[in-house]
């Protein structure tokens, strides 16, 4: 299939190379040139603006963005609905929350263009071995572009959630998992470097990975982080959130679920982020207005 690609980061490049590969022709455009170039090194077209991107494209023409969540969806939405025709079809791959996602097919849907929402899944690993894909929308126009889907994604690695929003909405839940299921690794393993006995932790994980129950892709990356340095000397500890753990905090939240995992995840991040924490400081105070028990002194 011929297919626009707008957004060429650290998935979207290995994404248009991997479309590439399984005999798609691409068209790309990305705000900064050095990363078309890249792109057309490897068989991709170039395009200098999204009029010149949709321009290339023969109908129904479809186009994918692959651009941060917010702003920049919107900002692409509204540029291509000046240049796209009913019956063409735009993909967010990104992680859109997904009630906003329902508000642009709604939008987009009033011009007669489609609007399919993509959960992607497969970081910088994807090219090798595929992405994850959980994607929504009008059943017609997914089924169309369902070429592009089975290239992305392995054998089996890719589902259609129901109408717009849905993937996203899968995909959301999806990180919210992947938060639950690290903090437990991280803490387990800091338990275990704590420990009197002298464990080879990089070959815990190694060992873990051969028919354990808590095997898992996470797992072989935290071997492949303790090979380098199992002190993690480098690395300050400090976690960042992309926004998927709050919105599935949310929505837990809007559909009376009670999420204590993910919810407690997503806050050791938040207090990864303190140089000092004043709730911390009142804790102790109030421990020694109380009891007596000792303070630390800063």
């Amino acid at each position: 299939m011929k297919i626009g690609f707008v957004g060429l980061g650290k998935m979207g490049g290995k994404m248009v190379e991997r479309l590439l590969l399984g005999g798609h022709q691409v068209v790309v455009y990305n705000q900064s040139r050095p990363k078309i170039d890249e792109a057309v090194s490897k068989g991709a077209v170039a395009s200098d603006s999204l009029k010149d991107l949709v321009g290339k494209l023969d109908g129904p023409k479809i186009v994918w963005l692959m651009v941060p969540a917010g702003k920049p969806v919107d900002e692409n939405i509204e540029t291509l609905l000046a240049l796209l025709s009913p019956g063409d079809i735009i993909i967010d791959g990104g992680n859109s929350y997904w009630r906003e996602t329902v508000e642009r097919g709604k939008k987009v849907a009033a011009k007669g263009v489609k609007y399919l929402d993509c959960g992607t899944s497969g970081g910088v690993w994807g090219l090798k071995n595929g992405y994850c894909l959980m994607y929504g929308g009008e059943k017609q126009a997914c089924d169309y572009v369902e070429p592009i889907f089975k290239t992305l994604a392995p054998e089996n690695g890719y589902i259609y959630c129901g109408e717009s929003g849905s993937g996203h909405m899968v995909k959301m839940v999806h990180n919210g998992i992947e938060y639950g299921m690290m903090q437990a690794y991280a803490e387990g393993f800091e338990i275990m470097k704590n420990s009197p006995y002298d464990v080879d932790l990089e070959k815990v994980s190694q060992t873990w990975m051969q028919g354990s129950v808590v095997r898992s892709w996470l797992l072989e990356l935290i071997g492949n982080a303790l090979s380098e340095d199992v002190e993690l000397t480098d690395i300050k500890d400090y976690v960042s959130d992309s926004g998927e753990g709050r919105w599935t905090v949310q929505t837990a939240i809007d559909f009376d679920v009670p999420a204590h995992v993910i919810t407690a995840s997503l806050y050791t991040r938040f207090q990864s982020r303190q140089d000092s924490s004043y709730a911390m400081k009142l804790l102790a105070a109030m421990r020694n207005q109380f009891g007596g028990h000792e303070i630390k002194k800063a």
